[in-house]
């Protein structure tokens, strides 16, 4: 998704953030960090912009009322963007934000660091952006040092670990009036994960194509496996076809259309009119933008595809993968050993 290559480190500052709901406090540092040291500054960049580099999903910022001005981040982002003088004491504002919502007994206390980044490459374009990041889980580490005659080993007590970034973000200046582009990690449990992205952050998943892609193959998905046995009597190799015809198209298509994948992939009147309620009631739930046609994200496909599962499991003996032509997989039943069986047709073995 980024690349940091360009980019340069412009502005940071390091303050410390307590749990609220244990009585911990926040302390703010008077300064920005000033970092002279090169390679610290390179370990620096690392730390905060490589975790990012695999990352598809781009949020906004959104509000509950529609009016994103009352989200804190978006406010205080919009300022730091406008004049980076602000920087330093909004970057203490937002660390008061963060405590303030940090009121659950499992949120952990750490650094949060907040800097400001030249010329990231964000889809092709470089752009400026506001990092946030917090430290969380420190570890130990060994240090071997040469003496005379041999070698002393000692040991380096809650360090920071770069290689494991516990939460970050990045806001990036740009599509301000939609919220701007944002992108969000977090390595940590699920009450984190909703007190950092939906509390402190409050982000929405932007309807770009990686996520129309991605929702829509989710939907596929969850149709197939789990809604159809609802209406219709199915088996688990029609399934497992269907889920193949369905990645099939939007690995050779260019662009969804939901009437031309209806009639390509499912075929079934009655279950194309089921599919199109269900994702019907989907899109209204969710405002997933899926009624009208997009461009297919390759990028996305390729993340589905590692859990669009073609595998038919038999009991604890046999699995069965089921990649292509499902007129060559027959099932019956055996009356003599009371037992399911597949016959299975096949030009030559590999």
């Amino acid at each position: 998704m980024i690349s940091y290559f360009e980019a340069t480190l412009a502005k940071i500052s390091v303050h410390r953030v307590g749990n609220k709901a244990l009585n911990e406090f926040y302390s703010l540092s008077d300064n920005t960090l000033q970092i002279e040291d090169e390679t610290l500054r390179r370990l620096l960049m690392q730390y905060f912009l490589s975790p990012f580099e695999k990352s598809f999903e781009l949020f906004r910022f959104t509000h509950s009322s529609d009016d994103l001005n009352l989200n804190e981040l978006f406010h205080f982002s919009s300022q730091i963007f406008e004049d980076l003088a602000s920087f330093h004491e909004l970057s203490g504002q937002i660390t008061k934000h963060l405590f303030n919502i940090s009121n659950h007994p499992k949120i952990k206390s750490g650094e949060l660091y907040i800097a400001t980044f030249k010329d990231i490459q964000l889809e092709g374009e470089l752009v400026d952006a506001i990092g946030i990041f917090k430290s969380e889980t420190k570890e130990s580490y060994l240090k071997v040092n040469p003496e005379e005659g041999g070698f002393a080993i000692s040991y380096e007590e809650e360090a920071i670990n770069i290689t494991k970034l516990d939460k970050g973000c990045l806001i990036f200046n740009t599509e301000k009036d939609e919220g701007f582009k944002v992108i969000v990690i977090d390595q940590t449990n699920r009450t984190d994960a909703a007190y950092w992205k939906d509390e402190f952050l409050q982000l929405k998943i932007r309807n770009d194509n990686f996520n129309k892609t991605n929702t829509t193959l989710g939907v596929c998905k969850e149709f197939i496996t789990n809604k159809l046995d609802d209406e219709f009597d199915i088996s688990k190799a029609d399934k497992i076809d269907l889920l193949n015809k369905s990645m099939k198209y939007f690995k050779e298509k260019d662009s969804f259309d939901i009437d031309e994948f209806s009639e390509e992939v499912i075929g079934n009147p009655k279950a194309i009119e089921s599919f199109k309620n269900y994702s019907k009631e989907y899109n209204e739930e969710f405002d997933a933008g899926l009624d009208q046609p997009f461009d297919i994200s390759s990028a996305a496909v390729k993340k589905q595809a590692k859990i669009f599962k073609s595998i038919l499991k038999l009991d604890k003996n046999f699995h069965i993968y089921i990649h292509g032509n499902k007129e060559l997989i027959e099932k019956g039943f055996d009356d003599d050993k009371a037992m399911n069986y597949y016959k299975v047709y096949f030009k030559e073995e590999q």
